[in-house]
């Protein structure tokens, strides 16, 4: 029987994506999205940020809350690889893992107190969707945690989707303009799943308190609506 841990939420972070669809395959990929991340009432104490705004990033630790499952498999079919390969489970950042645990490195753009929910932390570049459990927080330490000679693996190459947004002004407008640049940013990046290429189908993807409906021809992501 294996062994059991506890594990404790500290807090939630809040950001645009209330559902899977079109959240950034790894943080840091599009720069400008934010995220919030309100603490858990025992843990709204002052003193555990003490010296946090010192560091510039911070790794978040957090629960795949979404994609819990019974029972778990070796080998995962990773998007990049069209869907059809599979490679082992820890050879990959697949949410379908013994413990559905994830690791993100997110940028530290301030520390506010809320007079409700008290410390907050403003952070970018966050890949986690709206209400995700945080189960830690803890600096990004560049000396040891920066690897310029690391290798990427069957990743080799990075992420090489990246698309022409063409994004009507009348839609545009309907976005609040706050959230512009890192909706377009995330459009850029290519939403769809590796292993789609259909040039007549038609996306939707929630954002914040819009959803955009889109199509992607060969390298041209093109909006055709927004609804509120």
């Amino acid at each position: 029987m294996a062994d059991i841990i506890e594990t404790k939420i500290i807090g939630r972070i809040h950001t645009d994506f209330p559902t899977k669809f079109g959240i950034p395959r790894q943080s840091g990929v599009v720069k400008k999205l934010k995220g919030r991340i309100v603490f858990e009432p025992e843990y709204r104490n002052e003193d555990a940020l003490r010296g946090i705004e010192g560091f510039s990033h911070l790794w978040l630790i957090w629960h795949f809350s979404e994609n819990v499952r019974e029972g778990w498999s070796p080998t995962v079919r990773p998007p990049i690889l069209g869907g059809n390969t599979r490679v082992g489970v820890f050879a990959t950042r697949s949410p379908f893992r013994p413990n559905p645990i994830g690791l993100s490195s997110v940028k530290l753009e301030g520390v506010e107190v809320d007079p409700h929910d008290g410390p907050v932390l403003i952070v970018s570049g966050a890949d986690l969707m709206d209400d995700t459990p945080i189960l830690d927080i803890k600096p990004y330490i560049p000396y040891a945690d920066s690897h310029p000679e690391a290798t990427e693996g069957f990743r080799s190459g990075g992420w090489n989707r990246m698309l022409e947004v063409d994004f009507p002004p009348e839609l545009l407008a309907k976005v609040p303009e706050k959230q512009h640049k890192s909706l377009i940013e995330v459009l850029a990046n290519d939403p769809r799943p590796s292993y789609h290429h259909d040039p007549a189908r038609i996306y939707g993807m929630p954002f914040g308190d819009v959803e955009v409906k889109f199509s992607v021809n060969e390298k041209v992501l093109r909006v055709v609506a927004v609804y509120d």
